[in-house]
């Protein structure tokens, strides 16, 4: 068995794509497929099936640029549909160190996996940190394990405010709005918030807390459709306790996770 970390490489990147410029000239509109390099980081690449390992490191956010797609989500994303669709991987192992990050961002990774997963096995590492997000994205793997040690579940949605109105005060500081609507300024930070404000607000959280739960719930295949009553009011729990709570399938070390991959991919 070889395994394989898909990681940028930007320079063989545009390489590649200063030379199909030249050859396309005549076409300036047709870009060729980004693409990320193979470095085999263990056996030998002799080996016919591998398994892919992408890493899944820090916030979870669009905003974070990527190395060849627009974002860091859109990098992963590229990474793994180029294992999916590479006929020499056996496997996928996300080797997630995560504490979460936007709610869409980490549903589009979810969705991504799930995507993946009937055709291909896709193995989930949670590291130091697979909480909030990182555990929300983690939900597509085929089989869940996490260090004994991680800090994990923390399945919930929170949204916050600074309200400085208080301090302009202070200051001597005023603010006119004008607006087309009540809601438009929605938490304006200079004024209290007005509870139509709170009720929408805390209505989008409830919303999004649903389908959070719900994928939770169904991937984790909780009787009664509920979460454990040991989690559903968003806490952190160590992987230990997260098995014991049947949130992840195992506990290990990486190279525990590596051996769970090439078993399930049936590599010798």
């Amino acid at each position: 068995m070889g395994l394989i970390l898909l990681g940028s490489s930007l320079l063989a990147n545009l390489l590649f794509l200063s030379k199909d410029q030249q050859l396309l000239s005549s076409a300036p509109h047709v870009q060729p497929a980004p693409y990320f390099e193979e470095e085999l980081v263990e056996g030998d690449d002799s080996q016919e099936k591998r398994i892919a390992k992408i890493d899944l490191f820090g916030v979870i956010a669009q905003e974070i640029p990527g190395q060849i797609g627009s974002s860091m989500v859109d990098d992963l994303i590229l990474q793994i549909r180029q294992a999916a669709d590479d006929d020499s991987i056996a496997a996928i192992l996300l080797h997630i160190d995560s504490p979460g990050g936007e709610v869409t961002a980490s549903d589009n990774l979810y969705h991504e996996l799930t995507l993946v997963r009937p055709n291909k096995p896709v193995i989930v590492y949670l590291d130091s940190v697979g909480a909030s997000g990182g555990y929300y994205t983690a939900m597509g793997g085929s089989h869940i394990m996490a260090h004994e040690l991680c800090l994990t579940g923390s399945i919930g949605v929170i949204m916050q405010a600074i309200n400085y109105e208080g301090l302009s005060k202070i200051l001597g500081l005023s603010t006119l709005t004008f607006k087309s609507g009540a809601l438009k300024d929605l938490l304006n930070p200079s004024r209290p918030a007005s509870e139509a404000e709170k009720k929408l607000v805390q209505d989008m959280v409830a919303e999004t807390f649903e389908k959070f739960s719900s994928i939770v719930v169904t991937e984790r295949d909780f009787p009664d459709q509920k979460l454990p009553t040991e989690v559903a009011d968003g806490r952190i729990v160590s992987g230990k306790q997260a098995l014991d709570l049947k949130l992840i399938d195992a506990t290990g070390y990486l190279q525990d996770a590596i051996a769970d991959a090439r078993e399930i991919a049936k590599l010798p």
